[in-house]
């Protein structure tokens, strides 16, 4: 009989054969009370743990030759971050001082420092935002190197896929980013678990390996065995456990197609992003860690669009220096090879938790009832202008790596954008002051137009704004006043409402009269049946997730700017989201 389930549509792809399934030995029970007599003895076993740790990492990293030169590099990455919380580092520091401080076993240290660190990234953010995305990785690591050192502490074994037979699809309850490491994709043909999700480590190191893959598929363990075939639909975020015959054809198919689909995405990755009529479009990429640079370049994209510097502050204890920032962005600028990189600085506020950006000041006075309207973006910025400055004198001394622009959250006032263009000019009269050579013409200053009244004052800002970007996804959230982290009324956040299509038709126009740059990014850039409808509205420039490139731009180079603008204009005659959606849908369906 034929078990179907929902989960996570992680990777791309469709995959069939037998279930191998790989089960975990129990976690260790700690006691986070327990208490030693000795330190000294309690201290040497933390030592051996972590040298077998270490050696650990080390026997991964050896590992990635067998894999593709992307996944080398993605998780690779990962595996340096281990590396380096398992050498002298603030984790390591507050285990040893809960060993000889407060007396406690070193399995009581390590789950209570771990524990205390991931809550203390993960702060109080919405589930839905990118920057809890961000902030449940950075939570992950430390709670996997804290996992480690407790099986290395009662030294039990890991898991191994060794065993695992050649063309199999591999079966857990959760897989860990280390876990991934192990994957050989020429042996393995799919993943599905019944935990995890599609924005946590593993997944991205998922994507990396290429290989079809839905986690979060809820009760798979209690149907699944070994050896049952398995069609894992990666696109639709589908597990069929025992398909019947018409799905097992019907998955074949699915296996035909997406291999002819790698086959046409990746020949799309060195052609123009043009109309059929020759207009030429510019597709970015989103970054939110620098970790995610390798897809950017399998992607296609030309540069960075939005890079989001969140990542540098989410697990500091103190603010990242003038230098260490500039460091970071040469390399990512570097990485682009003359392609711009658009780098926003800190968005923050509200309920976003960091240690350095709250020593800073980075947490608005006192408690707000509604932290989406309070102290957030650039308004706190403002308020404590020395980070801003920071920010800016690091991109500005980066931007000798290559083309930089430099983007300004949350802008709501033209006030605000003149205080902060007067600071970013003052912060590069300082720097010359002091030698560092800066070109004449500074990397251009910009904005996020992400509320209604940015969008409505855009002929305002953009006489000021140097460039304008269009955040649709808080822009929709401002509009339709909807938390979509919210079950009440997540059904009512649709970016495609008639009333977001005209805000951003307003900016956008407003741009164009001011003969500004304009791009757009959020969830609506990288669909590909969206960005013809928004080439319509007149915009040319995208931001998006790097795996989105290749098919919004499949997509572009189907449709002529005639097409695009009769069906901008139909669209923007609808009354409801259900008409404009339908519209996009059959046109999508028509080309």
């Amino acid at each position: 009989m034929e078990h179907r389930f929902a989960g996570d549509a992680t990777v791309r792809g469709v995959a069939i054969g037998p279930a191998a399934i790989a089960v975990e030995s129990p976690a260790p029970q700690v006691d986070p009370t327990a208490r030693a007599d000795d330190p000294a003895p309690e201290l040497a076993r933390l030592a051996e743990a972590l040298a077998r740790s270490l050696r650990q990492v080390e026997r991964l990293r050896d590992r990635l030759a067998l894999l593709p030169e992307d996944s080398q590099i993605e998780i690779g990455s990962l595996l340096d971050v281990y590396r380096r919380m398992l050498g002298p580092s603030r984790l390591l520091r507050g285990i040893r001082r809960r060993i000889t401080q407060d007396g406690l076993t070193a399995e009581a240290a390590v789950r209570q420092e771990t524990e205390q660190l991931a809550a203390a990234t993960l702060g109080g953010e919405t589930p839905s935002s990118e920057a809890e995305d961000a902030a449940q990785r950075r939570a992950g690591e430390f709670r996997e190197i804290g996992r480690r050192l407790l099986r290395n502490l009662g030294r039990m074994p890991f898991r191994s896929f060794s065993a695992v037979p050649e063309g199999a699809v591999l079966v857990a309850e959760q897989l860990r980013p280390a876990d991934a490491a192990l994957i050989d994709p020429s042996r393995i043909v799919a993943v599905a678990t019944e935990e995890g999700g599609a924005t946590d480590h593993t997944a991205i190191m998922l994507r990396a390996l290429g290989i079809p893959a839905v986690l979060a598929a809820h009760g798979l363990m209690a149907r699944v065995r070994d050896g049952a075939t398995m069609v894992v639909d990666g696109s639709a975020g589908t597990v069929v456990v025992d398909p019947a015959p018409d799905t097992l054809a019907a998955a074949r198919l699915g296996v035909a197609d997406h291999a002819r689909e790698r086959q046409a995405l990746g020949r799309l990755r060195r052609l123009a992003a043009r109309l059929s009529s020759g207009e030429k479009l510019q597709l970015q990429a989103n970054l939110e860690l620098p970790a995610e640079l390798p897809l950017i370049a399998q992607s296609g994209a030309a540069g960075i669009g939005l890079l989001r510097t969140e990542f540098l502050f989410m697990n500091a204890q103190a603010m990242p220096d003038v230098d260490a920032q500039a460091a970071i962005y040469s390399e990512i600028v570097t990485a682009m090879a003359g392609d711009v990189t658009t780098i926003r600085v800190v968005d923050w506020g509200g309920e976003k938790h960091s240690e350095a950006l709250d020593r800073a000041g980075l947490r608005g006075e006192g408690e707000s009832v509604n932290p989406a309207l309070g102290m957030r973006g650039l308004r706190l910025l403002l308020r404590h202008p020395a980070v801003l400055e920071s920010q800016f004198a690091a991109i500005l001394k980066a931007s000798s790596a290559g083309p930089v622009r430099v983007m300004l959250p949350m802008v709501t006032t033209v006030p605000e954008l003149r205080e902060a263009r007067d600071i970013y000019h003052r912060v590069a009269r300082r720097l010359r002051r002091k030698g560092v050579r800066l070109d004449d013409n500074l990397p251009p200053l910009g904005i996020m137009v992400e509320t209604p009244a940015a969008a409505l004052m855009g002929d305002a800002l953009a006489q000021e704004a140097e460039f304008m970007a269009i955040g649709t996804n808080d822009l929709t959230m401002y509009t339709l006043a909807v938390d979509r982290a919210s079950a009440e009324v997540a059904s009512l956040y649709h970016p495609l409402h008639p009333a977001v299509l005209r805000l951003i038709q307003t900016v956008t126009e407003a741009a164009l009269r001011q003969y500004r740059p304009i791009s757009i990014c959020g969830e609506i850039a990288g669909d590909p049946r969206a960005v013809p409808l928004l080439v319509g509205l007149g915009l040319r420039s995208f931001s998006m997730t790097a795996s989105a490139v290749p098919r919004v731009k499949r997509a572009v180079r189907a449709v002529s700017f005639e097409d695009c603008r009769r069906l901008a204009h139909r669209v923007m005659e609808a009354p409801d989201v259900a008409e404009v959606t339908s519209l996009v849908d059959a046109f999508a369906a028509g080309t």
